[in-house]
């Protein structure tokens, strides 16, 4: 039987269906959650736009309080949802780049707003400090939560940026309200002296004596103790979370500001071009670098490069000192010893070096510690800058008086004073040498040596320099030369009571002599004037008493006229009138032993001062 085939069953025909319409868009919870935030933020950010003048934190009312860290927590909300939109792959991308591109300018809007802020609370901070207020609105953790903000969305470069400006501005005007002028303001330490230095040209030493370096000293004090400081502290607070970045900000801020004010010290110093009446200005900028480097250190620490500068200004200051004395020096013994005194006074040279030593004695400590910078110096510091001498060395020293940190002995071998006052008295002895009588020659010693006692032991300081010993033994000197005087002043007179035979007239003329030839001589002062008459009394009136007593009827002069002649030498008073017309001789040996006295007196060349004139 034949196969047949069924037919096949007719199957519907198939249908061409449209694309399924996409599926809606489902909503998680935390893009819901991420919306509203934004939301919320695009509210608070509308009401604090930047073009808004006030301030919000700058507040009274607890509520603004609020709103500032309500402000703040929506900035933080909105750089959330950036990284959210940026990182969201179950939006679609449309959706998700609207919402990053809506939190990103509210974000740019709110930052504006921020760093608007931290311009006010850094005026309300100077304000502060200016008025020296307690705590304020503006204090340090306000600021500092407004730059975490900032730098938490990544807007840490605007930050860093507006606050070093406005802090480097804020920290010049304050130090040139202090100066009373603009200090220079290169960068590097060498255009910094290089500024200074062309600041000071066109000034004269009378004003920066009398203006600048005095302004300097109370500038940099009140700078290195207190305004850095606060600046450090300040960047401490605002940038605690890195150390980095608070180190490097505070670096920018105030290390231009310290170089330049480190400049002035040294470009001053500079202009004292060793002239001795200018060394103590020259002391008092080493004294007041030495005192702030212990807070100077502490703030910038041992190895910065304002420690670095500190160093180098403290040695070449420690330099023109030291320069200044040798120069003193020199001009002391370059002062001719042919110029003398008539009368045997006290030089001139003795009371301009004695004056200045006692002057000198005030700055005992900070001469020790510039010679000792010295030694240091050639001994156990080595640095990359030629001559410099460790800051720490300066702060160690500086923490104790000399008495404390070395025996007297040890500072007196760091200090000038006993070489300049010995080349003095060196000075002195050749000055006697010229004088043509023995007996003025040793007057002039004692007159000299005794004013050199005098200073000593009235000054405390350059007594405790030189020691009372050793002023004690100047004293005994001037009175051994009191005695050597008088054995020459009345030697003929001596002579000629104990030749054989003894000659009446000739003891008379020595007297006369003898007197006339002390007529124009003088005494440094009341004191020596006594001691003189008291030991020419002692010396010559007995032994003129003897001899009155187997002579007197032949001798005109009695012991009681000696007496009285003796006792108006060197400024003394006559008690006893006594008259010229009892010896015919007397007027013409006072004039002819006056003139040889006045010949025998080298006049001074020059006045003293004179050898310190400086340009």
């Amino acid at each position: 039987m034949p196969r047949t085939f069924s037919s096949p069953s007719r199957s519907p025909p198939r249908q061409r269906h449209a694309l399924p319409p996409p599926p809606r868009h489902r909503r998680t919870l935390s893009s819901t959650l991420v919306e509203e935030s934004v939301a919320a933020a695009a509210a608070l950010v509308k009401t604090w736009h930047p073009d808004v003048s006030c301030s919000l934190f700058l507040h009274d009312a607890t509520g603004q309080a609020e709103e500032a860290q309500g402000f703040l927590r929506a900035a933080a909300e909105l750089h959330r949802a950036m990284l959210f939109f940026a990182a969201d792959t179950t939006n679609p991308s449309s959706q998700s780049g609207h919402g990053l591109v809506q939190a990103q300018e509210l974000l740019q809007t709110a930052m504006r707003r921020l760093q608007l802020e931290l311009q006010f609370l850094l005026d309300k901070h100077d304000e502060s400090e200016q008025q020296a207020a307690g705590a304020s609105a503006a204090g340090p953790s306000s600021i500092r939560a407004v730059a975490k903000a900032m730098m938490a969305a990544g807007y840490g470069k605007e930050c860093i940026s507006t606050f070093k400006s406005h802090r480097r501005t804020a920290l010049a005007t304050k130090l040139q309200r202090l100066l009373g002028f603009s200090p220079p303001t290169a960068s590097g330490s060498s255009r910094n002296s290089s500024s200074s230095s062309l600041l000071f040209h066109k000034l004269t030493w009378e004003q920066i004596d009398g203006n600048i370096i005095p302004s300097w000293i109370a500038t940099a004090t009140v700078a290195f103790n207190s305004l850095f400081t606060g600046e450090k502290d300040l960047c401490d607070t605002v940038f605690a979370r890195d150390p980095a970045v608070r180190e490097a900000v505070f670096a920018a801020i105030v290390n231009d500001q310290a170089t330049s004010l480190l400049g002035i010290a040294e470009a001053a110093v500079a202009r004292a071009r060793r002239a001795p009446e200018r060394l103590f200005r020259v002391l008092d900028v080493h004294d007041a670098l030495t005192e702030v480097l212990p807070a100077l250190l502490s703030v910038f620490g041992d190895n910065s490069e304002v420690a670095t500068r500190a160093a180098v200004v403290v040695t070449k200051v420690g330099e023109a000192a030291r320069g200044t004395l040798s120069s003193f020096e020199a001009a002391i013994q370059k002062e001719p010893s042919k110029a003398t005194t008539a009368g045997g006074a006290v030089h001139p040279l003795t009371r301009y070096v004695m004056n200045y030593l006692v002057f000198l004695a005030d700055y005992q400590e900070g001469l020790a510690l510039i010679y000792e910078q010295a030694d240091a110096e050639g001994a156990d510091y080595t640095s990359s800058v030629s001559g410099n001498v460790s800051p720490e060395h300066y702060a160690l020293s500086t923490t104790s008086s000399p008495s404390s940190s070395m025996s007297s002995s040890s500072f007196h071998s760091y200090s000038p004073i006993h070489r300049l006052v010995s080349v003095l008295l060196g000075k002195l002895d050749a000055k006697a040498g010229c004088y043509r009588e023995v007996a003025l020659s040793y007057l002039f010693l004692a007159n000299n040596t005794k004013y050199v006692a005098n200073k000593v032991a009235g000054s405390g300081r350059l007594q405790g320099v030189l020691g009372e010993e050793w002023a004690e033994a100047q004293g005994a000197k001037a009175r051994a030369h009191v005695d050597v005087f008088v054995r020459a002043a009345w030697g003929k007179v001596m002579a000629a009571i104990s030749s054989v035979p003894q000659e009446p007239e000739v003891v008379e003329a020595a007297v006369l002599e003898a007197v006339g030839m002390q007529d124009q001589w003088v005494a440094a002062d009341e004191e020596m004037g006594g001691a003189l008459r008291a030991a020419a009394t002692a010396a010559a009136v007995p032994k003129y008493r003897m001899f009155y007593r187997r002579y007197g009827a032949a001798v005109r002069l009695t012991p009681g006229d000696v007496v009285t002649m003796i006792a108006a030498l060197f400024g003394g008073t006559i008690s006893t009138p006594w008259h010229p017309s009892r010896c015919s001789t007397i007027s013409r040996i006072q004039i002819q032993t006056q003139t040889q006295g006045d010949r025998g007196s080298c006049s001074p060349e020059r006045e003293i001062i004179s050898m310190y004139n400086c340009t």
